[in-house]
């Protein structure tokens, strides 16, 4: 039997060691590595290259949606499972944005998880119950007008880690030493982060990013 090597991102201890557990209860599943963080999620997927990436939404340094897109830009055929606490509409289609092909909710991941993550490794889509009517109303817009679902105003990929690491409280600075780029950029990266989204103070982005999971209140 081919072992299913499964790496399992969230920034919380408990929630890793759960998850191990109920994924490695399927015979022949392994989770071959954890990270703590959207960055080391990156990290350790490029480097052990496993057959699925179960991915938590909010984590520190870089949220799961926006790692997902990098880890579906890097390896474009790497399924990706999202968990996440919340079932908002804008957070499911932020998430078939970002490329990951399946969401689960934390709280049904006791029920859903092993079915889920066979889903996606068999090329299926998979989403929690309580989700589906989102995907399937989207869709069915889609179909109607000939066009997506109108998705919120969007940020580059550049401008979403600049925003978290500016609303976890770093400054200008630690963005730049972190993201290896100049103060200068950054500061013009904050500059259309607030023109964009119409904010007016380092609190309105802040609680704009509380108020879309992209950091933990």
């Amino acid at each position: 039997m081919r072992t299913i090597r499964i790496l399992v991102a969230d920034d919380h201890t408990v929630v890793r060691k759960g998850l191990r557990s109920i994924l490695e209860s399927r015979a022949g599943w392994q989770v071959c590595a954890e990270a703590s963080s959207g960055r080391e999620a990156i990290e350790l997927t490029l480097q052990h290259q496993p057959e699925i990436v179960v991915m938590d939404i909010n984590m520190p340094d870089l949220n799961g949606l926006d790692a997902t897109r990098q880890i579906c830009k890097a390896l474009p055929k790497m399924p990706v499972l999202i968990l996440s606490a919340h079932d908002s509409e804008q957070l499911v289609r932020e998430m078939l944005v970002s490329g990951a092909r399946g969401y689960v909710l934390k709280n049904d991941a006791g029920e859903d998880l092993i079915a889920a993550v066979e889903a996606l490794l068999a090329g299926r889509l998979f989403f929690t119950p309580s989700v589906s009517d989102f995907v399937m109303r989207g869709l069915r817009e889609t179909r109607e007008t000939g066009t997506p679902a109108e998705l919120p105003t969007r940020l580059s990929g550049r401008e979403r880690e600049v925003m978290q690491l500016l609303a976890e409280g770093s400054t200008n600075k630690e963005v730049a030493t972190r993201l290896e780029i100049s103060i200068k950029t950054v500061e013009t990266h904050r500059k259309h982060i607030m023109d964009k989204l119409e904010l007016h103070s380092m609190s309105d982005l802040v609680r704009y990013a509380i108020q879309n999971q992209i950091i933990e209140a």
